[in-house]
């Protein structure tokens, strides 16, 4: 099961969270960002519908496969 990490990072005049590269809107206070951080977290957690999907990837080819509704990653927060 994959493992997320969100980070609270300074950004664009005050602060964010940051997953995999990825930055959130900008929040003006670090106790802002890292509530807002881990709401992110914790829903990560919510199990979702066992249902098909289908998307491109960076080549530009199509896949097709079943997504699992209760197959959700572990998250956490830091900064």
């Amino acid at each position: 099961m994959p493992k997320l990490h969100y980070k609270v990072v300074p950004h664009d005049g005050g602060w964010a969270y940051t997953l995999d590269g990825a930055f959130s809107e900008p929040y003006l206070t670090h106790a802002g960002a890292l509530a807002a951080a881990r709401v992110a977290a914790r829903e990560q957690h919510a199990p979702g519908e066992t249902t098909y999907i289908a998307y491109e990837d960076a080549n530009g080819v199509w896949h097709s496969e079943l997504a699992k509704g209760g197959d959700r990653p572990t998250a956490d927060v830091t900064g």
